[in-house]
This record gives structure tokens, C-alpha cells and sequence, in this order.
């Protein structure tokens, strides 16, 4: 069975690829999966998805919602708490994925048998870190389902809008600029169309941007409103949650917002649309200008701008995109002719995946990197640190199943211990990382034969030795995930590293949900 699966902030979605139809899958309470974790207060028993959800309001429980928003800066190692208890975040993330897959088999109208083998493709925002995206695959793998392709998000809605309006796309109009605002994040990316190649040429996004934030602006325009009572977290997340569940609800014509304020015992506020769409309209523009971002094309000479007229559509999607200021704000920037909205957006993504699957369809994708990655080294015999970029940002991703791209460094080192502190950015300005920049936690490589049998080396000095000649030789993945291999020649030693957080090569083992605490 071949499943799309779109791993959101606030819901998953799956669609299937069943004879050239791309469905999303229903199950029993719906059309989405919960992106919900609720752990007992006393106990420490886990539930997930829908079960999570059926006791939101209960008092013996403690709901964790926009799972996703914890992978940004978390690790393999990191521990999240949920009241007085602690868990591994790679096992919370691996048991929502666990439990969707038996899901899927028990309460969905998939078709899944028991022993069904899944083979996905599943989403990760295009701005997601390395980091992102080895545990989200690692959660995947490790709940069971064969993971064929990690697609970033934009670049699988722009299956779906190849699916849909392959049509629009002419040879004077061959670039679509897909704008992604979901629950928690933001993506962009600029798709060159040419016959089944999407050619993703590069792409914009922020990490915490998304209709969290939005309810979170009306919340807070809600509480202005009533004197900002004092009120304890669980109040305050039944208040956000009345908050998103009347954002959802606005329309088009809609003209206020009633807020019901029973939780604090207030009588409802009645919000004027204007007052809501003044909140939020910061955010919105804040992701205008990320688009914008997206429309220079680096294969051209001086990074020359796409022009418009090179625009077949601007293709909205996201759940978040439904909020009206949303195509409102879009269409009075850019023109009401160029802005087309999926008919499905909060499934787009997940259509995409499937469309992309297919192998009927015979769709290729050509994928870049998001993010530029790379060291700190030093230079001038320690008298200063600069960065050598490995991977650039734009650089084209090997297509699926195909040799990932290299990079060697080769020197004489200068020290006992190698001490690799690697960064991800948005932007190098001049020749420094910039913008949203993530260090990930550094590996330390023994270049001095004594310090090979020791296995924690972050106590041991850096000190200046007469050194050994070094090869580093790194690999990005179709996935976009880094690894490296640090070799000494002269004594055929090596250590290979999968780059993360914990800076460590881990190997996971199946997962079921008796394992967790």
C-alpha cells in the first residue's frame, strides 16, 4: 500500500494512491490524524492522535499539542516534560507514528490489512534543520512503514498542482511559487514545470510561523479586551483552543468573532473581523516578504529576479491559508489573477506525496538544499575562527535511490583532538552564518592514537601537536540528512557520523508503544 503521509503541526493527513485517484484517508472520526500526545498525570500512561484528543478536558490528563514545533532545536537525546513526568522526544515522535499506522489498519477506510506493508512519502518543512529531518525519518522508520521519499513541503504541493493545473503551466509561464502556511510553519518555493520535472529552485520559509501564531495574536487581543485576567496554563489552553476553533470558522463574509469566555467566567467577547485580521495581519506579512524571497533565481546571471510574467500561479495551501485575510492580503499584492488556492488545502501536501508516488504519473522532482551547512574551523594558527560552508544552500539533491553529493576536505591538523562544531543557516553574510542560524552539538574525533580508546573525549584538552594528515568526506542524501567520515590515513582509522544534535551515528530498533514509560 502506498500512502502520502503529511505530517502537520496540528493534524496528520494521509492520501493513497489507488489507480491514478490520490484519496485522503477517513477515518472514523474524520479526515485527519491529531498531532496530539496526552500523557496521565499520575502514571505516566501515553495516549495519541484521536485517543489523545477524546480526553483533552480531562483533568487527569495533560495534552500536548503542535508536536512538531518541538523538532526545530531538539535532538535525539532531547527530553521533553509532561507534568511530572519526562520522555524521549524520538519515542513520543515514533509512538504518534506508531500509533497512526494502527490506525490506519483498525479505524480508517484505507483497505489495510493487518500485516499491510506501507510505503510512504512523507513531508517535512522546507526550512526543517538536518536535525528535523533524521528524527522524523528515524520516527517513521522505526513505527514500521518503509519510507520511500522525505519531501519537503512546497515541493509536494507542487505535485498536487501539477496533478491538478498542469495546464496553466506554458512556455511563457513555467515557474509556480507555492506559498505554505500551516499550523506552525511557513514554507515557500519557486518550481520551474518543464513536461513531468518539478525543478524546485530554491526556497523561503520560517520556522514558527503559522496559524498557532495567529490564534495565539487573537488570544491575546481577546484577553486585552477583558482586563488580561489571571488565569492558570489549563484555562489558558481552553481559551486558545475556543480561539482557533472560531478563527477556523470565520468566512469570507463573516463580520465579528464571538469568543465564549465560560472557561474564566466572563460573558462571550465579540470581536469586530477587523480587530482579528489588524492581530494577525503582522504574521501575514511577515510571510509576503519570506515569499518574495523565494523569487530570485540563482541559475541566473546576478541573481536576477523571476519577473511576474513568468508566474502561472502563486498556489496557496495550508490549513492556516483558509483564514480569509490570508487570499485577501495575497490578491491585493500580487493581482487576484495570479493567486489560486488548492480546493483542498489542509490536504495538498499529502496529495502531492501520493501524486508523486505514482508511478503512472512518471512526476520527477529536482530538489535543492534549504539551508546552507557547514564548520568552524580555525585559521591563522588559532588567531582566528571562520566558517567553510560544505553545502550551499540551492545546491541540487541527488533524486531518490541515486549517489548522494560530496564534499572532501583534506589537511594536516594542528591538534590531538579534532573538535567539529557544525552550523546550519539561511544566510552567510559576509562569509559568517546569518539569519535563523542552528549549531548543532559538536564531535570531537580522536586524531591522536592514545585518545582512540576513550569513549567520552569532552573532557580531554585541545592542545597543539605536530599532527596528522586528516580526510573529511561528507554526504548529503536525496533526504537532505548529512553525514560525515572522519579518517586518519596513515593509521586507517575512521569514525562515521550521521550529523545531529547528539552528534552521534544511532541505530534505532522497532518501536512498540509497551516501550514507552
Amino acid at each position: 500500500m502506498r500512502l502520502g503521509i503529511d505530517f502537520g503541526t496540528t493534524h496528520t493527513v494521509v492520501s493513497l494512491v489507488d489507480r491514478g485517484n490520490y484519496p485522503v484517508v477517513g477515518f472514523e472520526w474524520g479526515d485527519v490524524f491529531p498531532s496530539m500526545i496526552a500523557a496521565r498525570a499520575e502514571g505516566g500512561d501515553l495516549r495519541f492522535g484521536h485517543d489523545a484528543a477524546l480526553v483533552d478536558h480531562d483533568p487527569d490528563w495533560i495534552v500536548v499539542r503542535s508536536l512538531k514545533r518541538l523538532l526545530a532545536r531538539s535532538g535525539p537525546l532531547t527530553e521533553i516534560a509532561i507534568g511530572p513526568h519526562r520522555y524521549a522526544l524520538p519515542d513520543l515522535l515514533a509512538g504518534h507514528f506508531l500509533q497512526l499506522r494502527r490506525d490506519l489498519i483498525a479505524r480508517s477506510n484505507a483497505g489495510a490489512r493487518r500485516k499491510a506493508t506501507f510505503s510512504v512519502a512523507a513531508s517535512i518543512p522546507a526550512n526543517a534543520s538536518n536535525n528535523q529531518r533524521f528524527m522524523t525519518l528515524d520516527a517513521f522508520r522505526r513505527a514500521g512503514f518503509e519510507v520511500v521519499a522525505l519531501l519537503n513541503e512546497p515541493s509536494a504541493a507542487g505535485f498536487e498542482y501539477a496533478h491538478r493545473f498542469r495546464g496553466t503551466v506554458t512556455s511563457r509561464r513555467e515557474y509556480v511559487l507555492v506559498y505554505d502556511l500551516g499550523g506552525g510553519t511557513f514554507d515557500s518555493s519557486l518550481i520551474h514545470m518543464a513536461g513531468p520535472l518539478n525543478e524546485v529552485v530554491t526556497s523561503a520559509g520560517v520556522s514558527r510561523l503559522g496559524g498557532n501564531d495567529m490564534d495565539e495574536a487573537i488570544l491575546s487581543l481577546v484577553l486585552e479586551k477583558t482586563g488580561r485576567p489571571a488565569i492558570d496554563s489549563a484555562r489558558r489552553g481552553r481559551l486558545l483552543q475556543e480561539c482557533r476553533i472560531q478563527k477556523e470558522a470565520v468566512g469570507p463574509q463573516t463580520r465579528r468573532m464571538v469568543i465564549d469566555l465560560e472557561v474564566i467566567g466572563r460573558e462571550p467577547v465579540v470581536l469586530p473581523i477587523e480587530e482579528a485580521y489588524t492581530a494577525c495581519k503582522p504574521l501575514v506579512e511577515q510571510s509576503l516578504e519570506t515569499m518574495e524571497e523565494a523569487l530570485r533565481d540563482p541559475r541566473r546571471d546576478q541573481r536576477e529576479a523571476v519577473g511576474w510574467s513568468e508566474i502561472a500561479s502563486i498556489y496557496v495551501v495550508g490549513g492556516a491559508s483558509g483564514f480569509p485575510l490570508v487570499p485577501r492580503r495575497l490578491k491585493e499584492r500580487f493581482g487576484a489573477h495570479r493567486v489560486r488556492r488548492s480546493p483542498h488545502p489542509f490536504a495538498a501536501t499529502a496529495i502531492g506525496l501520493a501524486t508523486f508516488l505514482d508511478e503512472g504519473k512518471g512526476f520527477e522532482l529536482a530538489d535543492c538544499l534549504t539551508r546552507h551547512f557547514g564548520v568552524w574551523r580555525e585559521a591563522d594558527t588559532g588567531a582566528e575562527v571562520i566558517f567553510d560552508p560544505i553545502f550551499q544552500k540551492d545546491a541540487r539533491l541527488p533524486k531518490h535511490g541515486a549517489a548522494p553529493l560530496e564534499a572532501v576536505r583534506r589537511y594536516r591538523s594542528a591538534h590531538n583532538l579534532g573538535h567539529f562544531r557544525f552550523v546550519e543557516c539561511d544566510r552567510i553574510r559576509e562569509g559568517r552564518p546569518d539569519g535563523d542560524v542552528v549549531p548543532w552539538e559538536e564531535i570531537r574525533f580522536p586524531f591522536d592514537p592514545s585518545l582512540r580508546d576513550m569513549k567520552d573525549l569532552a573532557g580531554v584538552s585541545v592542545v597543539r601537536d605536530h599532527g596528522y594528515e586528516i580526510e573529511e568526506r561528507y554526504r548529503c542524501t536525496s533526504t537532505g540528512i548529512f553525514e560525515v567520515t572522519v579518517r586518519v590515513p596513515e593509521h586507517d582509522f575512521s569514525r562515521h557520523y550521521v550529523i545531529s544534535r547528539s552528534g552521534r551515528d544511532e541505530v534505532r530498533r522497532p518501536l512498540s508503544l509497551r516501550q514507552l514509560p
